[in-house]
């Protein structure tokens, strides 16, 4: 059995949040962030159309709806852009949480519900939400568990 002492110091070699980083690494790091503030943004973004243009021409039009249904859907539109407002706002606070080990940890939980809530709706509702939502969040998570 590894002593404690044994697994503190193999630690830095396993954790970036643990050890000096390289330009490479740092480079890497910055990038991850950039993806994961772009989803973040990105559903800030499905937070407006889905709360506050839902049934305007904008919201209309992205979402390929009739002012009818829009009518009756719009209660649902605007809780379901809330829901990806918590999202961003998960995102945002794994970006900006000082503890790089449990920042990571965010990240890659929010990045996760991402792309479920985004499997789900391509499943049930348009194949274009797996590229539009999905696929960023799985590009994000890739280059942060490369980091």
């Amino acid at each position: 059995m590894a002593s404690k002492h044994a697994i503190a110091l193999a630690t830095p070699a396993v954790l970036a949040s643990t050890r000096k980083l390289t330009l490479g690494e740092l480079n890497l790091i910055w990038i991850a962030n950039i993806l994961v503030a772009l989803v973040a943004a990105l559903h800030a973004y499905f937070l407006i159309l889905e709360m506050f243009l839902w049934d305007k021409p904008q919201g209309l039009k992205v979402f390929r709806n009739t002012p009818e249904k829009a009518a009756i859907t719009k209660v649902l539109a605007g809780n379901q852009g809330l829901y990806n407002g918590f999202l961003a706002a998960g995102l945002v606070w794994g970006l900006v949480h000082g503890n790089p080990a449990f920042a990571f940890q965010i990240k890659a939980f929010f990045l996760l519900c991402v792309i479920v809530a985004g499997a789900y709706g391509a499943a049930t509702v348009s194949t274009r939400i797996l590229m539009v939502q999905a696929l960023p969040a799985a590009l994000a998570l890739l280059v942060l568990f490369v980091t």
